[in-house]
């Protein structure tokens, strides 16, 4: 939202942490009722488009504070503005964003993970595709942040996770330098691009490891993935977990999807499964290495299906199988599962990515 300023922060640590006397960001004196606050900022070019709370020095003080870092460590470079995102500008774009302080350690790790080079965020800033960052939680903290994972945990449960997903997207908008039309070429945007994803894995659920645990951290942990949206899944005639993964494998591979164009080895899809299914899958493949590679089977598609054009694209890559299939991705596990949902059945999520980019899994 500024220009960095040199930072002389006068720290005072004892055995119960350190203090911060004070923070490096310069000052705007505007009006404190929201309303106008809002309007300013938009103005000004910081908002989204929704109310904003002012980030009033206490406030921020307050999120810094919750960290349980210092101001003025860079989580990253972010780009394609290259801007520095210190705790602090984090802080205050959470405050905007109507985040709680306790959700500053998760956002921390967040903005960590989108800056690392596998995750790509030039690319997700800047592509024609809708692509937003996903935010997919681990751990404790799901119950202690209110972070949703059973029933309308993809919208709809009242509570902060929309907010925490909005800070980051701030974030990108204010210290990224992500901006509609000039350094974001997205021809859509999504809903998403707005308050982002933020979801928990319903792990009590679930009789597999958690996604964070399988990807090597334990506990408290964010894995963010690139997400172009939410594809629907349905069915309501399956009684076996085979028959599920015929169904949902095939839905998975259909033929515009951005993991068919060109070559990308590194497309990877999240899928979340709901309880009542995942019962059905895990009573005929307990390990979930034979659910990927099930997934990974169902969902490819023949050569035929594409112009001829295309099939030539994919024999040049080398994408065409012994027995003239295109896999949606190049390997089982490339297929990411989450479980989180309500109990109704009939549904699961899938959530395609853009292509070059990796899911990246930071602790806590």
């Amino acid at each position: 939202m500024s220009e960095d300023l040199p930072v002389n922060i006068d720290r005072d640590c004892g055995p119960e942490g350190c203090e911060i006397e004070w923070l490096a960001s310069p000052r705007v004196e505007v009006d404190a009722d929201p309303v106008a606050f809002a309007r300013f900022a938009t103005d000004s070019g910081w908002g989204d488009g929704l109310p904003l709370v002012p980030p009033t020095e206490e406030r921020v003080r307050e999120h810094v504070r919750a960290s349980g870092r210092f101001p003025d460590e860079v989580l990253g470079v972010l780009p394609p503005r290259n801007g520095r995102a210190s705790v602090e500008k984090l802080a205050v774009n959470a405050v905007m964003a109507g985040a709680p302080a306790e959700s500053m350690p998760l956002l921390c790790a967040a903005t960590e993970a989108v800056n690392d080079p596998e995750f790509n965020l030039f690319a997700l800033n800047t592509t024609t595709s809708c692509v937003v960052p996903g935010l997919f939680v681990n751990g404790p903290a799901r119950e202690a942040l209110s972070i949703p994972y059973a029933a309308g945990c993809f919208g709809g449960e009242a509570g902060p996770a929309a907010a925490v997903g909005r800070a980051l997207r701030l974030v990108m908008r204010n210290v990224a330098g992500q901006k509609v039309g000039v350094s974001s070429k997205s021809v859509f945007g999504q809903p998403g691009r707005v308050t982002g994803i933020v979801v928990g894995e319903w792990e009590e659920r679930s009789p597999w490891a958690p996604l964070a645990e399988r990807r090597g951290v334990s506990g408290n942990a964010v894995t963010v993935h690139g997400c172009t949206g939410t594809l629907d899944v349905a069915d309501t005639v399956a009684t076996r977990g085979v028959d599920l993964l015929t169904v949902i494998g095939r839905s998975l591979a259909y033929i515009g999807t951005n993991a068919f164009i060109e070559f990308q080895p590194d497309a990877e899809i999240l899928l979340a499964l709901p309880p009542p299914w995942v019962d059905l899958i895990h009573a005929d493949f307990p390990r979930l290495e034979d659910v990927q590679a099930q997934l990974y089977e169902f969902a490819a598609m023949p050569t035929e299906t594409w112009p001829e054009a295309h099939r030539a694209q994919h024999r040049e890559h080398g994408r065409v199988s012994a027995d003239g299939r295109v896999h949606l991705v190049a390997s089982p596990e490339k297929l990411l599962i989450f479980v989180c949902g309500g109990l109704g059945n009939l549904h699961a999520l899938a959530l395609h990515s853009f292509g070059p980019t990796r899911a990246i899994t930071r602790p806590f």
